[in-house]
């Protein structure tokens, strides 16, 4: 069974190696000693969220605070091609359940779209409110599943938002129910074209979903104009919560970042 992973903020696990103690506190020991009733001997992670991994043992508990002596740190670098979901803002909390999702299959950023079709509407205290819940669904949805990169929650876009990131990425496709072509074809034409030499080099590839009443043809337009290709993902409709996880799962699957 692997570790519960507890997160530290950025830099906190610099220079640290095996023999070394590292105390953590706030929340995240809090709810190890409290929730988790973590003892002295028991194994653990700690995470710094940008792919530092402290592995270790409880050697120490405190009133709010957790001593780990660690058995190694090791850096997890992040895949050369990283998938971002583009969710449009949905009713209710469909749009928290794909970042949750996504985040546990492995996505590794998260954009908010607010489309033309979205009935949920970010504006002034309430966008700031919206995006740090994201962001926290996402810290969450990271620890549940591991990590040690926590996917960043970009700055909610609109369509000329969306534009600019499309024409930007390597590759963005329009998740679509009336495209003609599979989703599997785009990824694996477009992964062909990608040369040996060029293998490692950095690249952003956008899922792009709608709300509930689906992307209106002039945003398909658009998109489709700076460089976005329509792709269906499957035989049936799937739920704006739906679409994204499905997405990540078979574009990992063909770009072999499983």
């Amino acid at each position: 069974m692997s570790n519960p992973v507890f997160f530290t903020p950025a830099g906190t696990l610099e220079g640290l190696g095996a023999g070394d103690f590292f105390v953590l506190d706030g929340a995240e020991a809090r709810h190890a000693i409290t929730v988790k009733r973590l003892e002295i001997g028991e194994a653990v992670d700690i995470a710094d969220g940008a792919g530092k991994r402290l592995t270790g043992t409880v050697s120490e508990t405190g009133q709010g605070t957790l001593t780990v002596l660690a058995s190694a740190v090791r850096e997890e670098r992040r895949p050369a091609v990283r998938l971002v979901l583009v969710q449009a803002l949905a009713k209710g909390d469909r749009d928290e359940l794909a970042v949750e999702t996504a985040t546990e299959l492995g996505i590794d950023a998260v954009v908010p779209w607010q489309a033309e079709r979205s009935i949920v509407r970010w504006k002034g205290d309430r966008a700031a409110k919206a995006h740090a819940k994201w962001q926290s669904v996402a810290t969450a949805a990271a620890k549940q599943a591991r990590r040690a990169w926590i996917p960043e929650v970009r700055a909610a876009v609109d369509g000329s938002g969306l534009a600019a990131a499309v024409a930007a990425a390597s590759l963005a496709v329009i998740l679509h129910e009336d495209a003609k072509r599979p989703l599997r074809e785009v990824l694996e034409k477009w992964r062909s074209e990608v040369s040996d030499a060029d293998a490692g080099v950095e690249r952003e590839i956008l899922l792009i979903v709608g709300p509930e009443g689906g992307i209106s043809p002039r945003e398909v337009t658009k998109l489709s104009d700076v460089g976005a290709v329509a792709a269906l993902l499957g035989h049936h409709v799937l739920r704006s919560s739906t679409a994204g996880p499905a997405a990540v799962v078979l574009a990992s699957d063909i770009l072999g970042r499983w």
